[in-house]
């Protein structure tokens, strides 16, 4: 008989500077950040195919934004998928830094 899977959980991975959610002990899909002062700016999410249409990517940005919420930083959503997220769920608006010419200056600027 099949063991059930594990619900997926989700990490942060400061070295790589992403969160990572993992799926039946796998990696399933990254969001990949980089701190700017006291914002913490998306700018790239991926899920494998392998795990595709499960909505892992919408748990992964969920459990970020808790993250974020409780170290005090502000969301900065370069990442198309994280900026239509935001836009479709205003409860987390509080959190959420616009995205300007600066903030992407800086981030073209940045290592990695």
């Amino acid at each position: 008989m099949d063991q059930p899977s594990a619900a997926p959980t989700v990490e942060r991975a400061d070295a790589r500077h992403r969160y990572e959610i993992l799926a039946d002990g796998r990696l399933a899909g990254v969001t990949q950040y980089r701190d700017r002062g006291e914002q913490r700016v998306f700018f790239h999410t991926e899920i494998d195919d392998a795990f595709a249409g499960q909505g892992l990517a919408s748990r992964l940005v969920r459990e970020a934004i808790a993250d974020v919420r409780e170290s005090g930083k502000r969301i900065v959503p370069v990442c198309p998928y994280w900026a239509r997220f935001l836009t479709k769920h205003g409860e987390f608006a509080d959190l959420v830094d616009p995205v300007t010419p600066d903030v992407l200056r800086w981030l073209e600027g940045e290592p990695g």
